[in-house]
């Protein structure tokens, strides 16, 4: 059974172990990237939460992860807001899935 992993400042993820996640706080890039790396060749996670403010200073190691089947990394906001880089994440894996922005249309075909 896979686990689930929520990593990002710590005041942006400290309630997630009330509901049984693991948590993992972090706060340097550097920091983000040793932890991801771990969670994510461990094989013991299926789900990696990551804030979208980490998410941003781990781009390109993010990119890397996404042409494997597991973990899925999924962009949740912190405490600081919603900077819309989660919905843009799912907008895009949706675009590439079925060929179509099916959450907004197609801008080409309601002109």
């Amino acid at each position: 059974m896979f686990r689930i992993a929520v990593m990002g400042a710590y005041d942006s993820i400290f309630g997630f172990a009330t509901l049984g996640l693991e948590t993992f706080p972090v706060s340097t890039r550097e920091e983000g990237e040793k932890i991801l790396k771990q969670l994510a060749s461990g094989g013991k996670y299926g789900v990696i939460y990551i804030t979208e403010a980490m998410a941003a200073e781990l781009e390109g190691l993010i990119e890397k992860y996404k042409e494997n089947l597991l973990p899925a990394i999924i962009l949740i906001p912190g405490v600081s807001g919603n900077t819309g880089a989660g919905i843009k994440g799912v907008k895009k894996s949706v675009e590439q899935a079925v060929g179509s922005d099916i959450l907004f249309g197609d801008d080409e075909n309601n002109g």
